[in-house]
């Protein structure tokens, strides 16, 4: 709860400095490749939690790793979280960041979980049935789960569209149920 509390406030105030100073796209990329580091190498936020490491070795390795790599307002931001002992929460932070990325951009990410690969053409059919639904570009992840038997689930916005076999066949088990035989 902390974190995702942490995470939402400095994410909304990273964004807005990203847009105040017209750097969206590059805050969008730049903390995207951290996040990708983040989750091959934990030892990063192992070594900048660490209560044995003196803060001097912290902002040290802060300033090789970032300092060349990062816009400023970015870099500045690292080593505030690093000051303020919030770095644990960097993965949160990028998390939330690149959420209000996506809804500025007006990109919603849905998750679809099959039995099997789709075909080429189900994708797209199902990419411009969800665009059409939502009125916003969707980035499309999917997921198999060979326990559905047959059909597909997708997951939008917190909403969830159940159109596979297990659950169609769990609906008529339900209304066969519900039946009165005399």
């Amino acid at each position: 709860m902390l974190a995702q509390q942490v995470a939402k406030k400095y994410s909304r105030a990273l964004f807005e400095v990203a847009k105040e100073k017209n750097l969206i796209d590059s805050a969008w990329e730049q903390f995207g490749a951290i996040a990708e580091y983040l989750k091959k190498e934990d030892t990063l936020i192992d070594f900048m939690t660490a209560p044995q490491v003196n803060d001097r070795d912290k902002y040290a390795l802060i300033k090789s790793a970032f300092e060349s790599q990062l816009e400023p307002p970015f870099y500045h931001f690292i080593l505030m979280l690093v000051r303020k002992r919030r770095i644990q929460y960097l993965p949160d932070i990028i998390e939330a960041l690149d959420e209000l990325i996506r809804e500025e951009k007006g990109i919603v990410r849905a998750t679809s979980i099959s039995a099997m690969p789709m075909t080429e053409s189900e994708r797209t059919d199902l990419i411009a049935r969800l665009e059409s639904k939502t009125a916003k570009k969707i980035e499309l992840v999917e997921k198999i789960d060979k326990s559905l038997i047959g059909g597909i689930k997708v997951i939008l916005q917190n909403q969830v569209i159940d159109g596979s076999l297990r659950y169609g066949l769990s609906q008529l088990k339900n209304k066969l149920m519900a039946l009165k035989v005399h």
